[in-house]
Formats: C-alpha cells, structure tokens, sequence
C-alpha cells in the first residue's frame, strides 16, 4: 500500500506538481463549495468542531489524504464515502482547487502565554519546522499546521501518537510517540496560534 501512495504521488509529481486552478477556470472550485464547504466551511475555513480548515494545504497534502480515503487507510465515515471510488481526475481537480484557497488568517485572540511558550519549546525540541517549514505552511505532501483549528489539531496529534492515523510516512507517529497529552495539547494550542506566539 505504501508503494501504490509513493506511486501515485510520484506519479502527481511527474506531472509537475500539483497546479493551482487555472484563471478562469472553475469547474472545481464550484465543486468544493458545492460539495465541501458545509464541513470544511467557506473559503475552506472550517468553524465545525473537529473539522479541519483546508485553506492554504498543500496541493500534494490534499491529494494525497483523498488518496488515503479513497483506499481506506484514514478512519473517517464521511470522507471515506466521499472519496470511495472517486477518479484519479476528480481528486486532482479537488486537490488543485484546495491548494487555490488563500490561507486562513492568523487569529484574533493570541491564546494563553504559558501554552504557548510550551508548545514553542516542543515544536523547537521535536523539530516540526524540518517538515512543516519554517512558518508551518506545510509543503509538498506535508500538512499546514498554521492557525488550523486547535481541536483538530489535538485529535490528529492524539491519533498519531496513539498509532490510529498513518501519514506519508511513520515520520509523525514516531516523532510523537513520547509526548504527553498536556504536550501534545500545548502543542495544538501553538500551532493554532501560531503568528501570535512570541
């Protein structure tokens, strides 16, 4: 399983990357606000619990989680439906169109200073900018991290340390493995708050 994702996202690669939406094109974007914006929100900022933002991801990010669901590697009812059976076309098409969303503002509130130090620390300790960047926008088939929602960002982190949720590689399960979950908390709280942090 693991080769046939290599594949495909090599593949995806060799293509050139994924593009954004051609201009004046908008096939697939009227698809994600038909389809996806009633959980993932408008302009793909989700205000749903547990329902991540999709805003600035990384084109490869986005085809690659589709390709996850479409397979059944990720545990998720509604997505799984969503992407059972789907294309290889469509979920480029939806890719492209979620790497075309501007990314998500930082937020208004700047979050409690102790988490946030902490989660500084741990980010730092554990090295989250080598994949995530250096502003945590995520590349490639890496995961943003900035100003995603902090509750989804603790059940991710949860579910990677716990070994329910694979990634591109093991890279997260094994970087998590000894966090607590007051760690991986403070860790979501920086995350989520990202440009507000000192």
């Amino acid at each position: 399983m693991k080769r046939r994702l290599a594949a495909f996202v090599a593949a995806a690669a060799a293509a050139g990357s994924l593009p954004v939406v051609a201009q004046g094109n908008t096939a697939y974007a009227d698809k994600f606000a038909a389809n996806c914006v009633a959980c993932h929100g408008a302009q793909g900022r989700s205000s749903m619990a547990l329902t991540p933002s999709l805003a600035g991801q990384p084109g490869f990010y986005a085809i690659t989680q589709l390709f996850l669901f479409r397979q059944g590697r990720r545990d998720n009812p509604v997505m799984s439906a969503v992407a059972q059976g789907m294309p290889d076309a469509d979920m480029r098409g939806y890719a492209e169109a979620i790497a075309a969303l501007p990314a998500p503002p930082p937020p208004e509130a700047r979050g409690d200073e102790a988490r946030l130090q902490r989660g500084k620390a741990l980010a730092a300790q554990h090295r989250c900018a080598s994949c995530h960047g250096a502003d945590f926008s995520g590349d490639k088939q890496v995961a943003r991290l900035a100003f995603q929602r902090e509750d989804y960002l603790q059940q991710t982190l949860r579910a990677f340390r716990a070994g329910k949720r694979i990634g591109y590689t093991q890279a997260m399960n094994e970087a998590l493995a000894s966090l607590s979950a007051e760690n991986l908390d403070d860790l979501a709280h920086y995350l989520a708050h990202y440009e507000r942090a000192p």
